[in-house]
């Protein structure tokens, strides 16, 4: 596959590319979606056996309810 010589090129390009403070937040990221796809692996594997949890992570919204305004009708 790669070699430690190309890997190395290739960080240093990444680096050079994004800079060094958005590296941070793109691992970050990357963590976030591994954990995602191994919960729905876990969970599409758990399918097939019967009563098996369906949901691993929940979304909600945060947001305070407003009224609507007397004259946004």
């Amino acid at each position: 596959m790669f070699g430690i010589s190309e890997i190395a090129i290739l960080l240093i390009v990444v680096i050079l590319l994004l800079g060094a403070k958005k590296l941070p937040d793109l691992a970050r990221s990357a963590g976030k979606a591994a954990r995602i796809l191994k919960s729905e692996t876990r969970a599409m594997k758990a399918d097939d056996r019967p009563h098996a949890p369906q949901a691993t992570y929940r979304v909600t919204d945060t947001r305070p309810a407003q009224d609507p305004q007397p004259g946004d009708r």
